[in-house]
């Protein structure tokens, strides 16, 4: 398989991100909401009375649906991309291609995916730190089994930070919910187009969907900090106004440094400092809005950023996707 066909292939674990999000947020609002501001415990809460009794009937459903979704998915990779010659299991190191955004992408996948799990097991009320630390590792099952067909395709392999990434996101997910049984460090995603896709756009992709999945150049990935958890409740500072950290890349059109040079590009990072709107934090009574604030919540919203680059120094957006 070409390096483009394991592009796309990455992408796919990912595909059930945000249908598994849409999917928790239908569940009953108490298995999604964040707690309520309090000082920081010195312990994981104990488990609920309320989630010691798993309903019967739900865990199957959730089980099972996972299964069949993920088991089709991966046939259908086996079969569909990876169609090409196989090889014995191999590793290959990716982690210096695309200023290592893709390494980014897979943490933030992997976080998500975990954090629509651990919610969905609560609403079938597995206890609290069962949930956590099932639901916890699901983005890292989900994402790393691609890694096994990668390692067998000879003009690629797997990837250990790959995979490293996967576990990362996981593991972000589950010590915030040990620590603090809620999430306070959200990781996000933000995307702009560039004039970048056209120049290789079998790569970076032709559609707007497409690249929003490919086209690094245009994708931020932040950090984004619910400081009203920290604080305490008399605090004038509004709870739904957090800080956030990004990281983006730009020139980046080939893995090769000598095809970019070629085109007069010379790819260099970018960081941010920015604000976001805590979405899970605006009170509202109304299920659908708490739903859909649920799934947007891994996107960044366009608010004014101060970037830091190497090329161009501090560079001041008033308004940044």
């Amino acid at each position: 398989m070409s390096k483009i066909s394991r592009l796309l292939a990455s992408c796919c674990a990912r595909a059930l991100l945000v249908p598994g999000l849409v999917l928790a947020a239908i569940l009953p609002a108490q298995a999604q909401q964040p707690a309520p501001p309090t000082s920081l415990p010195t312990a994981p809460p104990p488990d609920s009375a309320a989630s010691a009794a798993p309903r019967s009937h739900r865990l199957p459903v959730l089980a099972g649906g996972l299964v069949v979704s993920y088991t089709g998915l991966l046939y259908l990779l086996d079969q569909g991309w990876y169609t090409g010659p196989r090889s014995s299991f191999h590793w290959f190191n990716d982690l210096p291609e695309w200023r290592q955004m893709d390494k980014a992408g897979h943490f933030w996948g992997a976080f998500h995916e975990s954090r629509g799990a651990v919610d969905m097991l609560r609403w079938a009320r597995v206890p609290d730190r069962t949930a956590t630390w099932y639901g916890g590792f699901v983005g890292f099952l989900l994402q790393s089994p691609i890694e096994v067909l990668d390692g067998r395709d000879p003009a690629y392999g797997a990837s250990a930070t790959d995979l490293a990434a996967n576990f990362l996101g996981s593991a972000a997910l589950i010590g915030q919910q040990l620590a603090w049984n809620e999430v306070r460090i959200m990781p996000k995603y933000s995307f702009h187009t560039t004039s970048y896709a056209r120049l290789r756009p079998n790569v970076l992709g032709k559609s707007l969907a497409e690249q929003h999945l490919k086209d690094y150049n245009g994708q931020t990935y932040w950090l984004c900090t619910d400081l009203a958890a920290w604080l305490r409740p008399e605090s004038k500072w509004p709870k739904w106004l957090q800080p956030a950290v990004g990281y983006g890349a730009q020139e980046m059109v080939y893995n090769d440094p000598d095809a970019n040079a070629a085109l007069g590009l010379y790819p260099y990072r970018q960081y941010y400092l920015s604000l976001d709107v805590n979405l899970r934090r605006i009170p509202t009574r109304s299920k659908l809005l708490k739903r859909v604030f649920y799934v947007a919540s891994i996107f960044h919203l366009p608010a004014p950023a101060l970037e830091y680059n190497s090329r161009h120094g501090l560079v001041l957006h008033g308004l940044y996707f």
